[in-house]
Order: structure tokens, then C-alpha cells, then sequence
């Protein structure tokens, strides 16, 4: 799975990491890089230090929010 190391570590570092609740981690590996408190700071960081290796950038939160979406449910239509 893409980015697997990079998931794993920021659940292991989650704890640390709360107290910038709302602010976006980089990750790199088994390596928090830093945080940023845009998403696009963060990610134009990611690109200048790792260029196109995989890196991973995700808004710290104390819960994950997990969408899941199915095929087999007809969209409701309200007139």
C-alpha cells in the first residue's frame, strides 16, 4: 500500500503530535519533517526536500474521519 511506513508512523507519533492539532505534519519514511500550518507549505516543502520520493502530508487530528461511500445506494432525489 502507497505511503503504508508514513501512516504507521504518524499513528505511532500521533500522541506527540496533537498539541499542533489543525496544523499539517510531513512525514518522510519513519520521519515526522516537520509541521507546517498550511497544507500547501507543508506539501511545497515536501516537494523541495524529497522531490519526487513519496512523502506524506496530513492535517494532524485527534480522530481520523473515515468517508465511506458505496456503489449500491441510489442518490435520493428531493423535489
Amino acid at each position: 500500500m502507497a505511503l503504508e511506513k508514513e501512516l504507521e508512523t504518524y499513528r505511532k507519533e500521533l500522541q506527540k503530535l496533537l498539541p499542533s492539532a489543525g496544523k499539517f505534519v510531513l512525514i518522510h519514511e519513519e520521519k515526522v519533517s516537520g509541521i507546517w500550518g498550511t497544507y500547501q507549505d507543508a506539501i511545497q516543502e515536501g516537494y523541495r526536500v524529497f522531490g519526487l520520493k513519496p512523502f506524506l502530508v496530513k492535517q494532524i487530528q485527534p480522530v481520523d474521519l473515515i468517508h465511506h461511500m458505496t456503489r449500491d445506494i441510489k442518490p435520493v432525489c428531493r423535489s
